[in-house]
């Protein structure tokens, strides 16, 4: 088994504490990505489970050994890196047999655990080649194939992806999942890309200043996001935030009113008089004319400031009273152009509010 645990972990940097109470239990097979903006303790975390960071307090076990003090090297992890760390004397087969060698693992071991390798990344050709005679995506499959030869517990991945160019970074997202599922090895993933995290984890911990904001699957994470970071940092385009007034019920401002339902409804009864935040994502928005949400009195009035037709899709962004923007996602026949007032349906069933003050999400609290 080779479930990873982190029972309240904290790394401190003199005067700075990058990593705050970290509690985590990583199942054994899943897949766990570690998503968050730069400087918010992802990578300074998976260091600590590598070894190459030593942890200021806390417990850190992988399987039912803790390893706080124990070498990288009997960890019986691989990490791949961002920046590939392939020897450029050595050709691809040295590079994946290395780690092999050092351990003076029997030759023929050697030689079938790259070779199956090989095959699962389809790099049989490459095996004499240098790394200088390779594609990005071809070093960062070799540097995905010392991990695999290594056959270890756990598998920890520092922005593998973040070298290559867009399409790149699509079919290798999809070569690693599927390397995961046929692998089954336990893997921690970290990137600041959350579509990346959204594609390939099958659950995925958003951080900020070093604590844990959330750990939930995508879809939840999407639906149900727990306070106002996690709401605009999952989703792409990110969720529109409005700022409105409770009056008798309904969200107030000179641009809009919204008139929430069920549970929400009842739990802004408690803030009657206060503002909050108002969330609604892209897709949750209906162009007056052009959607299939029922008209109703839970209008947005807006200004378009700029029409994206991406073909399936067209965004339309828009300035709520001049001073919000706003992203909508409408129909690609819609006959909208800059400078067009607009009205901006509310679906009500993914409608979000935020407390002012702590930003947690008053639909799940």
């Amino acid at each position: 088994m080779s479930e990873v645990t982190l029972e309240h972990v904290y790394k401190r940097f003199g005067d700075v504490t990058a990593v705050q109470d970290f509690n985590l239990e990583i199942k054994d097979e899943e897949f766990m990505v570690f998503v968050g903006p730069s400087g918010c303790g992802k990578t300074t975390t998976l260091r600590m489970v590598a070894g190459l960071e030593e942890i200021s307090e806390g417990t850190l076990k992988i399987g039912d050994r803790v390893v706080n003090d124990i070498p990288p090297k009997d960890r019986d992890i691989a990490m791949v890196f961002q920046n590939y760390a392939l020897y450029p004397h050595m050709n691809v087969k040295q590079n994946m047999s290395f780690g092999l060698r050092l351990r003076k693992t029997p030759k023929d071991e050697i030689e079938r655990r790259v070779q199956e390798a090989a095959d699962i990344l389809q790099i049989g050709h490459l095996l004499e080649r240098r790394p200088r005679e390779l594609s990005g995506g071809q070093r960062q499959r070799v540097a995905l194939g010392r991990a695999i030869v290594r056959e270890p517990q756990v598998f920890l991945m520092d922005e593998p992806l973040s070298n290559l160019d867009a399409k790149l970074r699509v079919e290798m997202r999809a070569s690693i999942s599927k390397l995961h599922r046929r692998l089954g090895v336990t893997t921690i993933y970290v990137t600041h890309d959350q579509v990346e995290a959204m594609t390939m984890g099958t659950r995925i911990v958003v951080m900020k200043d070093g604590l844990i904001q959330q750990v939930d699957s995508p879809i939840n994470l999407y639906d149900k996001p727990v306070n106002k970071f996690v709401a605009g940092f999952i989703g792409s385009p990110a969720m529109n935030f409005m700022v409105g007034g409770i009056e008798g019920g309904r969200i107030r401002s000179a641009n809009f009113d919204i008139k929430p339902q069920g549970e929400l409804a009842q739990k802004l009864q408690a803030y009657e008089g206060k503002q909050v935040y108002v969330g609604v994502r892209p897709e949750n928005f209906g162009l007056k004319g052009y959607t299939n949400i029922e008209e109703n009195d839970n209008v947005v009035k807006a200004t378009v400031e700029v029409v994206e037709p991406l073909g399936a899709e067209t965004h339309i962004i828009a300035s709520v009273g001049g001073d919000q923007n706003v992203v909508a996602r409408v129909d690609p026949h819609a006959n909208v152009q800059a400078g067009d007032t607009i009205e901006l349906l509310c679906d009500l069933d993914y409608l979000h509010a935020f407390d002012m003050d702590g930003e947690q999400n008053l639909r799940f609290a």
